[in-house]
């Protein structure tokens, strides 16, 4: 098993993994430049190259997180091209890193009226980053937390975008646990359900990260308020224990984006790798 969590890079790449492993993580999360801005970064390649050496020497996975500002269904041109080239600035950055890949948020529902043409400019977005990237970091799409019916809280929504893009080889996913608790896709009872279904459309083949959080909210409230793992919120210890018991999810990497203000990702490792570590 592997457990970590998301860690700034305010002092660069290297310092971030270094940070991570002196948590005991045996992989990270990381923004790969400002998380509030869509402007390309001319990063430090050396520090990228320390970064990724360190994580092969240490057996450390990473990955990256989007900006928030990125959105895969812009509204207009101009943010369309801002958003694709924040994208391949992304996917550069974490190529440098050694990382799998760059997190994104699925898109979100432009027009009720329309729900079709969400899906498709997703799928333009996507097709146009990919077309013009040629490296082995992958974009990992996101489950999202609205209620029950939102878009992007299914995994065949995930996996049929994926399926209908040209260049499906260079997608991923990432299966955000308060997410799905908050949009109902688990309620904390369906694993065996959840887990044929995903083995039916493909969804475990192309898992690359697990962001593993606890939800504030029960099942279906449509809220995403992130959680600690133990005793904080409303997804319970053997409810979790149906992710960490399953073979599929053996070599997945786990992702804390928890609250620090009570209990330290440090001492959150330190008690995952104690309840759940081989």
């Amino acid at each position: 098993m592997k457990f970590g969590s998301h860690v700034s890079i305010r002092n660069g790449y290297l310092s971030a993994a270094k940070h991570a492993f002196s948590m005991n993580a045996s992989a990270f999360q990381y923004f790969p430049k400002n998380p509030r801005s869509l402007s390309a970064k001319n990063f430090n390649k050396e520090d990228a190259a320390l970064c990724s050496e360190y994580c092969k020497v240490h057996s450390m996975t990473s990955v990256s997180h989007s900006p928030y500002p990125t959105s895969l269904t812009p509204q207009d041109s101009f943010k369309r091209n801002q958003v694709v080239k924040s994208l391949l600035n992304d996917l550069e950055i974490s190529e440098a890193c050694g990382s799998l890949g760059t997190v994104v948020h699925f898109g979100k529902l432009l027009d009720v009226h329309e729900p079709l043409a969400s899906y498709q400019l997703m799928i333009d977005v996507l097709d146009e980053v990919l077309n013009e990237w040629t490296g082995s970091a992958k974009i990992l799409l996101e489950n999202m937390a609205g209620k029950p019916g939102s878009i992007g809280t299914t995994l065949e929504e995930l996996t049929q975008v994926r399926n209908l893009c040209g260049d499906s080889e260079k997608i991923g996913f990432c299966l955000d646990t308060c997410h799905a608790f908050a949009s109902g896709l688990w309620n904390g009872g369906n694993w065996q359900e959840l887990e044929k279904k995903g083995r039916e459309l493909g969804f475990w083949d192309n898992l690359g990260v697990i962001h593993l959080n606890n939800s504030n909210y029960d099942t279906g409230s449509g809220k995403d308020r992130h959680a600690n793992i133990f005793g904080q919120g409303y997804i319970r210890e053997e409810q979790f224990s149906q992710f960490m018991r399953a073979d599929i999810l053996k070599k997945v990497p786990f992702i804390l984006e928890t609250p620090k203000d009570v209990v330290s990702h440090e001492e959150e490792i330190l008690a995952l790798y104690k309840k759940w570590g081989d």
